[in-house]
C-alpha cells in the first residue's frame, strides 16, 4: 500500500453539493486506495450522502463547517467573511500541513482569493494561474492561464511556462514541450510580453522541458505542444471558443442523425466508433482547473460537476501530490536564470 495522500474537500461547494462531493469522493476512493479525505460541511445536509462513504471507514473524516461561501460572493467578501466556511476550512488544512491538496466546486473567484490569502505564492512566483487539461488530436495537453490574470508581462508568462511544465510532467507523465500562443510562429510576431517570455525561456540552459517557441491557435487542438502558455484574457477566450465549437459540432451531428432514416441507420452502424469519440472528448474526464503558483495544491471542479467529474478533479489533486508537483516547481525556479532585459516595443 502506498503512503496515504490526504485531500481536503469543500463539501458544500457546487450546484449539487453535498451529494456530488460525497459520491465523487466514493468513486475517487475506489480508484486511489492511498487517498484519505477530510470533508468539510454541514453534517445535517451531508447525512443523506454518507452511505456512499461507509465502505471507506477511517479513510474519511467529516469536519463540521458553520458557513458556506455563496456562488455569487465577491472575492473580497470571501476574504472578509469566509473564515469558518467549508471552503476556507478545507484550504486551511493544506496551509497547516494536514492535507496535500484541496478540491472545491464552489465560487472560482472566492476559491482563488482564499487560496492566495492562506497559502501565498512560493519564491520566484509573482502570480498564480489557472491551468487545465484538454484533449487534442495527438494527446492530452495542459493550457494556462485560463482567466486568473487578464494582463501579463513577459516575466509572468515565463513563470506560467515553468509551472505549466511541472504540472504536465506530474499529471501527463512525460517530459513536456512548451509553446507560447501567438498570432504567428515567426520570432518577430506578437507584443513585447511574448517576445520577452520567449527570450527568457530560450536563456534557460538545462530546463526540465523543451521550449518550441511560438504556436498559433490551430496548434492547440492539433497537440503541437504539451503546454500552451498565454495570458488569462486570451486563454479564457480560446477555451470558451473551443467549448462552444464542441457543442456546435455535437448539436449539428445530432440534427443530421435525426433528419432522415438514413442518418439514423448510419448512426446505428457507427455507434461504437461514435461512442469512443464521445468518451474521448467527454468534458467530465478533464474536470478540474488547477491553481498553479501557490504553496499548496488547489483544484477547482466545475460548479455543475456530477460525481464522475468531481472524482476526476480529485484525481488531479492526488496525481500532483503523488508526483511532488510543488517540489518540482520550487526546484525549477531555483535553477532558472535572472530575468532578461525587457524588449522594446
Amino acid at each position: 500500500m502506498p503512503d496515504p495522500i490526504v485531500i481536503a474537500l469543500d463539501g458544500m461547494g457546487g450546484d449539487r453539493a453535498p451529494d456530488i462531493v460525497l459520491r465523487g469522493a466514493a468513486l475517487a476512493g475506489e480508484r486511489y486506495p492511498e487517498a484519505r479525505f477530510l470533508i468539510h460541511g454541514d453534517p445535517a445536509r451531508m447525512e443523506r450522502g454518507l452511505a456512499a462513504l461507509k465502505a471507506f471507514g477511517d479513510r474519511v473524516e467529516l469536519h463540521p463547517a458553520e458557513k458556506v461561501i455563496a456562488d455569487d460572493a465577491k472575492p473580497s467578501s470571501a476574504i472578509r467573511g469566509g473564515e469558518g466556511s467549508s471552503m476556507w476550512n478545507a484550504v486551511q488544512k493544506v496551509r497547516d500541513g494536514q492535507a496535500a491538496g484541496v478540491v472545491s466546486a464552489g465560487n472560482t473567484g472566492a476559491l482563488m482569493a482564499v487560496s492566495k490569502f492562506l497559502l501565498r505564492t512560493p519564491p520566484g512566483v509573482g502570480r498564480p494561474a489557472i491551468c487545465s487539461i484538454m484533449p487534442t488530436l495527438r494527446a492530452e495537453i495542459a493550457m494556462l492561464d485560463l482567466g486568473a490574470n487578464i494582463e501579463c508581462d513577459g516575466e509572468n508568462l515565463f513563470q506560467f511556462a515553468v509551472m505549466g511544465a511541472a504540472f504536465a510532467s506530474a499529471v501527463l507523465g512525460r517530459r513536456p514541450t512548451v509553446g507560447l500562443l501567438n498570432v504567428g510562429q515567426e520570432e518577430l510576431k506578437g507584443g513585447s510580453a511574448l517576445r520577452d517570455a520567449a527570450a527568457r525561456l530560450r536563456a534557460v540552459s538545462s530546463p526540465p522541458f523543451d521550449f518550441k517557441g511560438f504556436i498559433e491557435g490551430d496548434d492547440i487542438t492539433g497537440g503541437a505542444v504539451d503546454v500552451v502558455v498565454t495570458d488569462g484574457f486570451t486563454g479564457n477566450v480560446a477555451l470558451k471558443a473551443l467549448e462552444g465549437s464542441a457543442r456546435l459540432y455535437g448539436a449539428a451531428l445530432r440534427r443530421a442523425v435525426k433528419s432522415s432514416f438514413g442518418g439514423m441507420a448510419g448512426f446505428w452502424l457507427a455507434r461504437r466508433a461514435l461512442n469512443k469519440v464521445r468518451d474521448r472528448f467527454d468534458p467530465r474526464r478533464y474536470n478540474g482547473a488547477v491553481f498553479v503558483g501557490l504553496n499548496g495544491v488547489v483544484v477547482k471542479a466545475h460548479g455543475g460537476s456530477d460525481a464522475f467529474a468531481f472524482a476526476n478533479a480529485i484525481g488531479f489533486a492526488v496525481d500532483m501530490a503523488r508526483h511532488g508537483f510543488l517540489d518540482d516547481v520550487r526546484s525549477a525556479f531555483e535553477s532558472m536564470p535572472p530575468p532578461v532585459a525587457a524588449t522594446a516595443s
